[in-house]
C-alpha cells in the first residue's frame, strides 16, 4: 500500500543554496553546519547514499530519516529506516516523514524532501476522519453532541 501523501520535494532550495555557495554568495560554513548531533545520527543511524557531497565531493551522502505525528505518541521525532517506513504505513494513521541528507566529512547537511505516510484511519475509527472522531467524543460524552471550538467560532 503506497499512501505517500503531501510530498515536498526541496531540490530548488537545494539548488539555490548550493548556487549561492559557488556564486560567493555564501560561505562553506553558511552551509555546511551540521549539529552535532545530526552528524551523529548519520554515522550510527543513517543510510548511505550513492551520491556525493555536492561541495566536498569526498564522500557519499548520508540519508537520515526523522517520523513525526500525533499517532506516533512517544515515538514522535525518531529516526527510522527507509524499510521501516513500509510497516509504520500499515499501523499508524498519519505520520509525517522528513528525510535529510548529511556529509559527514563537511557537514554539508539539507532537507530533502518531506511527506506524510499512514492508513488514514483514525483511532480505530475506520478512516471515517472528522465525522468518526466526532461520533467518538459524542460516545465517550455519554451520547451528548460535543460541540469543538472550531465549530463554535464558525457558528457565531
Amino acid at each position: 500500500m503506497e499512501t505517500t501523501r503531501s510530498f515536498i520535494d526541496y531540490a530548488l532550495a537545494r539548488r539555490a543554496t548550493l548556487a549561492a555557495l559557488f556564486g560567493g554568495r555564501a560561505t562553506v560554513t553558511d552551509v555546511c553546519d551540521a549539529h552535532p548531533y545530526l552528524l551523529r545520527a548519520a554515522k550510527y543511524h543513517g543510510e548511505a547514499t550513492d551520491e556525493q557531497c555536492p561541495v566536498c565531493r569526498k564522500e557519499p551522502l548520508t540519508r537520515v530519516t526523522y517520523i513525526y505525528g500525533d499517532a506516533l505518541g512517544q515515538y514522535s521525532g525518531r529516526i527510522k529506516a527507509t524499510r521501516e517506513l513500509a510497516e509504520l504505513e500499515y499501523e499508524v494513521s498519519e505520520f509525517t516523514v522528513y528525510a535529510v541528507e548529511v556529509c559527514q566529512n563537511c557537514g554539508w547537511n539539507h532537507l530533502r524532501e518531506s511527506y506524510v505516510l499512514g492508513h488514514g484511519g483514525h483511532g480505530g475509527q475506520g478512516g471515517q476522519g472528522a465525522r468518526g472522531e466526532r461520533a467518538h467524543a459524542r460516545a465517550a460524552a455519554g451520547g451528548r453532541r460535543v460541540t469543538h471550538s472550531r465549530e463554535r467560532a464558525l457558528s457565531e
